[in-house]
């Protein structure tokens, strides 16, 4: 029974080294710890690890020039700090105006 069975396999899936290729393939490809959908998870998050560092250099170039431009012109700072932080000269007021939604 035995004897027919294997007499009718294909000629490849007798060769012991091409079905031990297979399975090695098909472990790598499907059951290994790196399978081909870890790696298109790693991919696509590496992806948008690289966008975020790009953004965040575009951030960080204009932060710096904006500082540079407070550094060196007092009138800049003086509206930026009256802007942001609500400072004000000794003799004057400030009225906040909150605009509800």
């Amino acid at each position: 029974m035995f004897s027919k069975l294997y007499s009718s396999l294909p000629g490849w899936s007798k060769n012991r080294y091409a079905l031990s290729v297979l399975i090695f393939t098909i472990w790598m490809l499907f059951f290994d710890q790196n399978d081909l959908f870890s790696l298109y998870k790693m991919r696509r998050e590496l992806n948008q690890i690289e966008h975020d560092k790009a953004f965040y250099q575009d951030q960080i170039e204009k932060s710096q020039k904006d500082l540079s431009n407070l550094l060196n012109d007092p009138k800049k700072l003086e509206k930026f700090a009256r802007e942001k932080y609500l400072m004000k000269k000794e003799d004057e007021e400030i009225f906040v105006i909150v605009v509800e939604e």
